[in-house]
C-alpha cells in the first residue's frame, strides 16, 4: 500500500466506522429489545456469556461461532474496563461487535481487490479505496451491522478465508475457513470454492499445454465456450484430469488442507444427520432451481452501475442473433425448471416484516404466469454475469458456478441475507470499474442504505393481535 494512499484508506475507515456508530446509536435507541432472529442470538449469546455452554435453544438452526466470538471479544472488555449489571453482554453490546465486523470487512475487501487487481496497480488509487468501501456498504450485508445477527461475521471470516488462500496460506485458509462455518454451515461450499479455485488453475494449465498440440482445434482457457460442441470437449477433459494419478497428487499437494476440512464437515452431518442444527422442519433443503434466477436478478440490480455497458447489451444481442438454438434450448430449460421446482416457503407468505414477502406478493402472485414471463429477463441477468467473468479462466468460472448452484438452489427460502457471500465474490473478480461508476454505485448503496435504515426506525406498525412494534427490514 502507497502512503498516500494508506492514509486516504485510513481515514475513510475511521470515517465509515463513526458514521456507522451514530447509525447503531440511533437504531439501538429505537429498538432496544431483540428484534426477529435476535429474540434466539441475543439470549443465546448471554447463556454463553454466563458460562452455561451446555444450553442450547433448539430454535437456533447455526452452530454457536457467533456466541463464542462475540464473548471472546466482550469479556476481555468488561475486565479492562471493570463493567458490571446489566450492560454486560446486553443487545446493543452484542450487536456492537458485528460493527467492529464491517471495519474487518472494509478492510479485507481492500485486500483482496488489490490481490485480485494487481494489474491495476499502476492505476488511480482511489477506484480500489472506493471499491472496498462501496462493497462495505452494500445494503443487504450493512443492515445488519446493526443488529445481531450472523451475516456480519459470516462475511468476514470468508473474506478472510479466500484471501489467505490468494496469499498460499492455506492450512490458515482452511482453520478460518472452519471459523465460517462455526458461523453458519453453508459457509462450507465457499470454503470448497477456495480449493476450488487451487483445482482451477491446474486445470487451466493442463489444458492450456493439451490445446497447445493442438493449433487447429483449440478454446481459449480465459473463455467459456457457448456451444454443445464445447460442452462435450470440456467434460471429456475434466474425465481425463480426474482419474489422472499426476494430476490428483498434484492438486491434493496444495489442497488437503481444505479435504480435511470438507471431511471434518461430513463427519459433522453424519453425526447431526443433517446440516441444520436446530429448527430443522422449517429448514429443509429442495431443489428450488429458481433462486438461481432471482439471484441473477439480485446482482444485476445492485451491480448495475459498474457492470451494466451499451456494448455488453449490443454483445447480447449479437449473441442471440448467431446462436438462437442455444438461447432457444436455454428458454426451454428455464421454463421447465420456472413450472417444475419453484417452491414457496410458509415464512415468505405470512411474515410481512421482510422485503421478499413483499416482492412475492406485488410480482410473483400477481398472476400465476408472471414467473414464466420473467424468463427472458433471467437469461439477460445470467448472461450479463457470465459476461462479467470472461476475463477469469474457464475453469475458474466453472468452479464458482458450481459453488453458487450449491448456494442458492437448495434454499427454499427466498431470503437476500443469503446472497451476500455470493454477490461480494461476484462483484470483486469483475474488472475494476471506472470512477465514475464506482461513484454512482456507492450513491446507489447509500441511498438504498438510508431508505432502508429510514423505513426501519420510522414506519413502524402493529400487527392486529399483538401491542408489539413491528419493523420492516431485509
Amino acid at each position: 500500500m502507497e502512503k498516500f494512499e494508506g492514509y486516504i484508506f485510513t481515514a475513510l475507515c475511521s470515517i465509515n466506522f463513526f458514521v456507522s456508530c451514530l447509525l447503531f446509536s440511533r437504531v439501538t435507541r429505537e429498538q432496544r429489545e431483540p428484534y426477529m432472529d435476535e429474540i434466539f442470538h441475543v439470549p443465546q449469546a448471554q447463556k454463553y456469556c454466563s458460562g452455561k455452554f451446555n444450553e442450547w435453544d433448539p430454535m437456533i438452526t447455526t452452530l454457536p461461532g457467533l456466541y463464542l466470538v462475540s464473548v471472546g471479544v466482550i469479556k476481555p472488555v468488561v475486565w479492562l474496563a471493570d463493567l458490571t449489571g446489566e450492560v454486560v453482554c446486553s443487545t446493543a453490546m452484542l450487536r456492537f461487535v458485528n460493527l467492529l465486523f464491517n471495519c474487518g470487512n472494509l478492510y479485507l475487501l481492500y485486500l483482496l481487490i488489490c490481490k485480485l487487481h494487481v494489474r491495476d496497480k499502476t492505476r488511480s488509487s482511489s477506484r480500489r479505496v472506493l471499491s472496498a468501501l462501496s462493497l462495505s456498504t452494500f445494503p443487504v450485508l450493512y443492515f445488519f451491522n446493526f443488529l445481531y445477527y450472523t451475516d456480519a461475521g459470516s462475511t468476514f471470516f470468508i473474506l478472510f478465508t479466500y484471501l489467505m488462500t490468494l496469499y498460499g496460506c492455506h492450512k490458515a485458509s482452511a482453520l478460518l475457513g472452519v471459523c465460517s462455518i462455526l458461523f453458519r454451515q453453508t459457509n462450507v461450499i465457499w470454503v470448497a470454492f477456495s480449493a476450488g479455485t487451487l483445482v482451477a488453475a491446474k486445470m487451466d494449465e493442463a489444458w492450456k499445454v493439451e490445446h497447445a498440440k493442438k493449433k487447429d482445434e483449440k478454446f481459449p482457457p480465459t473463455q467459456v465456450p457457448l456451444s454443445f460442441c464445447g460442452a462435450k470437449k470440456i467434460m471429456h477433459f475434466t474425465l481425463e484430469f480426474f482419474t489422472s494419478p499426476s494430476h490428483i497428487k498434484s492438486v491434493l499437494l496444495v489442497a488437503w488442507p481444505y479435504a480435511v476440512v470438507g471431511a471434518g464437515f461430513l463427519v459433522f452431518v453424519v453425526l447431526n444427520d443433517g446440516i441444520v442444527v436446530g429448527d430443522r422442519t422449517n429448514h429443509k433443503a429442495c431443489l428450488n432451481f429458481p433462486q438461481l434466477f432471482y439471484f441473477f436478478s439480485f446482482s444485476l440490480f445492485f451491480s448495475l452501475p459498474v457492470s451494466l455497458f451499451y456494448h455488453r447489451v449490443l454483445r447480447f444481442l449479437q449473441a442471440l442473433k448467431k446462436q438462437p438454438f442455444f438461447f432457444l434450448f436455454i428458454t426451454g430449460i428455464s421454463l421447465f425448471l420456472v413450472w417444475k421446482f419453484t417452491f414457496v416457503h410458509k415464512y415468505i407468505l405470512a411474515d410481512n416484516r421482510h422485503f421478499p414477502f413483499y416482492v412475492w406478493k406485488r410480482l410473483f402472485q400477481r398472476h400465476e404466469l408472471v414467473r414464466f414471463f420473467l424468463v427472458p429477463a433471467y437469461i439477460f441477468a445470467g448472461w450479463n454475469f457470465l459476461d462479467s467473468f470472461k476475463s477469469r479462466s474457464l475453469f475458474w468460472s466453472l468452479a464458482f458456478l458450481a459453488c453458487l448452484l450449491a448456494a442458492t438452489v437448495p434454499q427454499k427460502l427466498l431470503e437476500f441475507r443469503y446472497f451476500i457471500v455470493p454477490y461480494l465474490m461476484y462483484r470483486l473478480h469483475m474488472p475494476l470499474p471506472s470512477l465514475p461508476r464506482l461513484i454512482v454505485e456507492f450513491v446507489l448503496y447509500t441511498a438504498v442504505n438510508a431508505v432502508t435504515l429510514y423505513i426501519f426506525i420510522v414506519k413502524t406498525f402493529v400487527w392486529p393481535d399483538s401491542t408489539a412494534t413491528q419493523r420492516f427490514m431485509w
